[in-house]
């Protein structure tokens, strides 16, 4: 697989950080070609530039539908030639055009333990079920929230005493440790999707 990533984000693009990090510590053998936010206020673009990176803000007020949106990411992302497109905290459903100009080449990192607890505010949902264990899912991108074939995942326990922001703050360490690890993986090869499964 290329491996030229892109990077969506939304907001403070911690993730993207970590991303950043493994690639210049050459423990993650891939190259950041753009960073694409949907905000422009979001502090990641600073992060980004503060990196070297080249990152662009799309604001999806300046489009008359979704998928003339979704479309121009597309051309965006083709003139930089990349290959595998990160989603680091992207506050958008991705639509068909992004998803048929790269298939089972979009990742998503999620705060809980998929299938459970998809959508926003998924620590929140883990407490209030009442769950022991809640953790981060990186999975591929499809079209439905949430849903795709599962690449990688870590627990993180949920403490008694533990709120929406400790128990954040857990799954985010986690996070940063698993999104590289599963960027790895798919660029390294040797995957297979069979049925639902991620299989490597």
């Amino acid at each position: 697989m290329n491996r030229r990533l892109a990077v969506l984000i939304s907001g403070r693009g911690s993730n993207l950080q970590s991303i950043i990090d493994s690639i210049a510590a050459g423990e993650l053998d891939a190259t950041i070609a753009v960073v694409v936010s949907n905000r422009s206020d979001a502090a990641g673009l600073l992060r980004a530039r503060e990196a070297g990176i080249e990152a662009l803000c799309l604001d999806p007020r300046g489009y008359p539908d979704r998928t003339v949106y979704d479309s121009a990411i597309v051309e965006l992302l083709k003139a930089r030639d990349v290959g595998l497109v990160c989603l680091a905290g992207f506050m958008r459903l991705v639509r068909a055009p992004l998803l048929e100009a790269f298939p089972n080449a979009i990742l998503n990192i999620h705060p809980s333990l998929l299938p459970a607890f998809p959508g926003i505010h998924a620590q929140q949902q883990a407490l209030a079920h009442g769950v022991k264990v809640s953790g981060a899912t990186v999975h591929l991108v499809t079209g439905e929230l949430d849903s795709g074939p599962i690449v990688a995942q870590a627990a993180v326990p949920v403490l008694g005493d533990d709120t929406r922001d400790t128990l954040a703050a857990r799954i985010l360490i986690e996070e940063h440790k698993l999104y590289p690890e599963a960027i790895r993986t798919m660029l390294d090869g040797g995957w297979r999707i069979e049925d639902r499964r991620f299989v490597s």
